[in-house]
């Protein structure tokens, strides 16, 4: 839903702005909860079909499309921001052309991840080594899947343009589709028409494709005049090509930084032993647990955020920051409380393997202090995609992927021994947990900068 503010009103007060952010929070909340179905569907699926090397190049398969498209989540971010600050602007015809130039780079790189696909999947593959029956059917997962990459990328620029346009709703509706449509399909082909695994691949696609159809279809519903009207001549000079390219530049970088350091976390811990990769993978659950929530917050942060920039409400934008940092706050409190209390409790419903379950309550004040040291880069994440300060970002995420490195690497360098007092494994989250706060740090320390530079009459357009 849209909501409308009358710039002679004032000051928002702190109880309809915290209405404002709910109300654009808590669909984008239903979304990101229903996407670990897909993944139990998915390995429900291939469990049935009489092997287990069927579930793991499932994982290796969706591993291999996954660690791409998470790479162009900046298509997803970037077209966010600057649609937000066009809408706070009241232009209309920016945000449809913002669109479509998002829209023109998403099905460019999609038709050119389709050409490089049988590159691609030999590099990613030859990075993960998996066994050679598991390679074969992940790469042809891979195969068929990647012929989806337009439509999911295309729907990222979609879902990011409509969140900008303070729309969580019709994202909300578009991602449960997709999710159920390939949950249906899959099971029709797999077991209905017996296809076999390869069945899942093709639900998935077909999936992908409807989605991209039903987001176009609701993003017709609040562009201006309620239907698509592309204009591609002039289109670099309505909407400023080097900003546009510049944002979302920086956000890609930022993505391989966060890649880096997640596949550096799992190698790590792979390195130690099958156990401590066990407790990894179960720890990292709970940290999904925690940004289901907490990026749904970011995008009503991103969507506020940008509308009050881009409308020069120096007051309001302040009064969004503090009001989306009070929520955030509650819900760290919520999920620490509910970590401290039932953390073996709830490792036992992830993993029903002793060793793994007695490997986290060694380690698990991990869990308990993940909310309160993750909850500001959840946070600025969602403040600065919406100021498109992704510069920033970048920056925040290079200096704390390189403090990850180096706390991982301290007690190698001191005496090649890990402390007495701390497992390896332990030591590992130490530095994923330094990865964590130090990007909340980073970015709080130059926020008071960016909200000044956000509120100056200055500040180049993206318009030409």
């Amino acid at each position: 839903m849209e909501i409308e503010i009358s710039k002679e009103e004032g000051g928002i007060s702190v109880k309809r702005m915290t209405w404002m952010l709910l109300s654009l929070a808590f669909p984008a909340i239903v979304s990101n909860i229903t996407v670990p179905l897909l993944g139990l569907s998915d390995t429900y699926i291939t469990g049935h079909l009489g092997a287990e090397v069927y579930v793991a190049a499932i994982a290796v398969g969706t591993m291999l499309v996954n660690a791409l498209y998470w790479l162009c989540g900046f298509l997803r971010m970037g077209t966010t921001g600057l649609t937000a600050e066009a809408y706070g602007r009241e232009d209309q015809e920016l945000r449809a052309d913002i669109l479509y130039m998002s829209l023109l780079i998403a099905f460019a790189i999609g038709l050119g991840l389709i050409l490089l696909s049988p590159l691609l999947k030999g590099m990613l593959l030859g990075i993960m080594a998996p066994p050679d029956e598991v390679g074969m059917l992940g790469g042809s997962y891979f195969e068929i899947s990647v012929w989806g990459a337009p439509a999911i990328l295309g729907t990222m620029s979609l879902v990011g343009w409509m969140v900008g346009s303070q729309n969580t709703l019709y994202p909300m509706i578009v991602s449960i589709g997709v999710n159920v449509v390939n949950i249906i399909v899959s099971f029709t082909l797999v077991f209905g028409m017996e296809t076999g695994f390869i069945g899942v691949a093709y639900g998935t696609l077909i999936a992908n494709w409807l989605g991209l159809l039903a987001a176009l279809w609701f993003a017709s519903r609040i562009l201006p005049g309620g239907r698509f009207s592309v204009r591609l001549r002039g289109l670099g000079q309505r909407v400023d090509a080097r900003r546009f390219f510049r944002v979302n530049g920086n956000l890609f970088v930022r993505s391989a930084c966060l890649m880096s350091v997640s596949f550096a976390l799992t190698s790590y811990a792979g390195k130690i032993g099958e156990n401590a990769l066990a407790v990894n993978a179960v720890l990292m659950q709970f940290f999904l647990f925690f940004s289901y929530f907490m990026d749904g917050f970011a995008f009503g942060g991103e969507a506020l955020c940008g509308r009050f920039a881009g409308s020069r409400q120096r007051g309001n934008l302040k009064m969004s920051i503090k009001v989306l940092g009070m929520v955030s706050a509650v819900v760290a409190a919520v999920f620490t409380a509910v970590y401290c209390l039932y953390t073996p409790a709830i490792a036992g419903m992830i993993t029903d393997v002793d060793a793994v379950v007695a490997g986290i309550r060694k380690i698990e004040w991990v869990a308990w202090v993940l909310p309160a040291v993750s909850v500001c880069a959840f946070m600025f994440d969602g403040v600065y995609v919406g100021l498109t300060a992704t510069g920033k970002m970048m920056i925040a995420t290079m200096i704390s992927a390189a403090l990850f490195f180096g706390v991982h690497l301290m007690p190698y360098v001191c005496g090649g021994e890990m402390q007495a007092d701390i497992s390896p494994e332990g030591w590992l989250w130490v530095a994923y947990l330094t990865f964590l706060g130090g990007r909340g740090v980073v970015l709080g320390m130059l926020l008071p900068s960016e909200i000044e530079r956000s509120g100056m009459k200055s500040k180049a357009p993206i318009s030409s």
